[in-house]
């Protein structure tokens, strides 16, 4: 299983009180982690993609160029490319460009966006999501696969023979399809034989499964090898010294998290029994230590079959210093159990 530490970068003051960091500010410690994840021999490192105030990247690609230039191994991953808000050549040009920085280490993970906010900001009707992201992933592909592209949609201009440059520095650039909850999504991937980014960020490990399963059906229907079927999985996580610590530690910083209100929903607020039953084995929050950790991941492999799991690392305010020791607790500690078996 591939490992691997992400950040959506969004933006609160400390818990307890304080300044609320600057975009800068946030964008050097989301850095500093992408640095560190290389260091201690992570697999994937990535960002996510917002445009409101309440996060500091709108532009994943220009953050983990920045990644890039200070890292040797680490594979840098959009999470994700709000892709159905983008022009797709644009998108394999800026990944393809980061190919190149980082000598083969980008990949693309290509989403449709669960907060509103991007769909005013670039004119894309909500009602019309589906069918766009569609034709966008179609063009996308198109411009990974070939060098010049004849294409033509409703979401764009047509495309006559048009040569596509740069190309990425080695084979083909990896596109995932970004999943949250929806079945059409998981069938799509299936169908077109893209890998699956499965966002486990609620509910039980029934309906992960569930997915799973349509989308491999999905892919063995359209004569895919099932082999080549892969999913990742991302999920909120924090490693503590211990599971009783590692809960008392961020409960304040998840609480925060949920409770904020975003584009996407007023928030909610969570109490401390339902982190804690989120956390337990079967529940999506992967918020313990590093053996209860190591065990519900270990729990996911074996009945999703995951080949690479992703944990958002920083959210809610949590410290840099916090952030940093979950990080290495992770890298040191749970990830030599899950290599060991296998």
């Amino acid at each position: 299983m591939e490992l691997g530490v992400f950040s959506l970068t969004d933006i609160h003051a400390a818990v307890e009180g304080g300044t609320r960091p600057t975009p800068g500010q946030r964008m050097d410690d989301v850095v500093a982690y992408g640095i560190l994840a290389d260091r201690l021999g992570l697999d994937l490192f990535g960002i996510g993609e917002h445009h409101s105030h309440d996060f500091a990247v709108s532009s994943p690609v220009v953050a983990l160029a920045a990644v890039a230039r200070a890292t040797e191994r680490v594979r840098l991953v959009s999470t994700a490319t709000v892709l159905t808000t983008l022009d797709p050549v644009r998108v394999y040009q800026d990944h393809a460009t980061l190919d190149l920085l980082s000598h083969g280490r980008a990949e693309i993970v290509a989403g449709r966006s669960a907060f509103a906010e991007p769909f005013a900001l670039f004119g894309v009707d909500p009602d019309r999501l589906d069918e766009i992201y569609a034709e966008k992933l179609d063009l996308l592909l198109q411009c990974r696969d070939h060098e010049r592209v004849t294409w033509s949609g409703s979401s764009r201009p047509a495309l006559l023979d048009q040569e596509i440059s740069p190309r990425a520095y080695a084979d083909r650039l990896p596109v995932w399809v970004g999943v949250g909850g929806t079945p059409t999504s998981a069938l799509r991937a299936g169908d077109l034989g893209l890998p699956m980014m499965l966002g486990f960020i609620g509910g039980t490990l029934d309906n992960a499964r569930r997915l799973v399963e349509t989308y491999r059906f999905a892919g063995e229907q359209a004569g895919h090898d099932p082999a080549t079927l892969e999913v990742g999985l991302a999920a909120h996580l924090y490693v503590g010294a211990a599971t009783a610590s590692a809960r008392d530690d961020a409960y304040p910083y998840y609480r925060r998290y949920v409770s904020s209100p975003t584009s996407r929903s007023s928030g909610w607020v969570v109490s401390r029994d339902q982190m804690n039953d989120l956390s337990e084995r079967g529940g999506a929050l992967l918020i313990g230590g590093p053996e209860q950790v190591a065990a519900k991941l270990l729990d996911l492999a074996d009945q999703l079959g995951i080949d690479r799991f992703l944990g958002q690392v920083d959210f809610g305010g949590m410290p840099r210093g916090m952030v940093e020791s979950s990080v290495e607790r992770f890298a040191g500690e749970v990830a030599p159990v899950l290599r060991a078996a296998g």
